[in-house]
């Protein structure tokens, strides 16, 4: 079971509680009318799938709401890193 605190209302929950966004960081075209088939179709559905530490998003649907970004290593599920979803993802830091 994967237990993260979220940085919005402070409280542990666990992964029942909360929503998987996917990959963190992904960045939508700013004219998506002027990119090719190729391009748009990479946005859409390929994503990295690593082995090891991971940038992701979730949703803390049983508390506050609050989509927020988590760096975490998938072998382990150790949470590595938490921030707010404008906030930026420290792989040094502990959470």
């Amino acid at each position: 079971m994967i237990v993260i605190r979220c940085p919005y209302c402070g409280e542990d929950r666990q992964e029942d509680e909360l929503v998987f966004g996917g990959e963190a960081e992904i960045v939508r075209p700013i004219h998506p009318e002027q990119v090719n088939d190729e391009v748009w179709t990479e946005y859409l559905y390929f994503r990295n799938n690593p082995k090891g530490v991971s940038h992701e998003q979730w949703c803390c649907a049983a508390g506050c709401g609050q989509w927020f970004k988590i760096l975490r290593d998938t072998v382990s599920h150790d949470v590595i890193d938490i921030a707010t979803y404008c906030g930026s993802l420290n792989a040094g830091q502990a959470a």
